[in-house]
């Protein structure tokens, strides 16, 4: 099976953003975990994702991608990076 899908916010929740992929035909997604330039990830509401979970199971979608912000830079020489991601001391 072919998997097509795109990137897609997950500002008005998981669900909202599988019904934007069923609108457009895809069979799975792609979405930022967070605000791609590093603001604070909010709670998951779990039915949202419970949600979410029975969509994809309905209309048999493919694994989805969650992308990780920009800031996860681990090449980084920047203290200021570093500490948004890292659990070093």
């Amino acid at each position: 099976m072919l998997n097509i899908g795109a990137h897609l916010t997950i500002s008005k929740g998981y669900e909202k953003a599988a019904q934007e992929a069923i609108s457009i035909g895809a069979n799975t997604f792609q979405f930022f975990t967070r605000n791609p330039r590093g603001a604070k990830a909010k709670a998951l509401d779990l039915e949202d994702v419970r949600k979410l979970d029975q969509i994809c199971k309905k209309h048999n979608f493919s694994s989805l991608l969650a992308h990780a912000p920009y800031t996860y830079n681990f090449a980084s020489q920047k203290e200021d990076i570093w500490s948004l991601f890292s659990t070093r001391p």
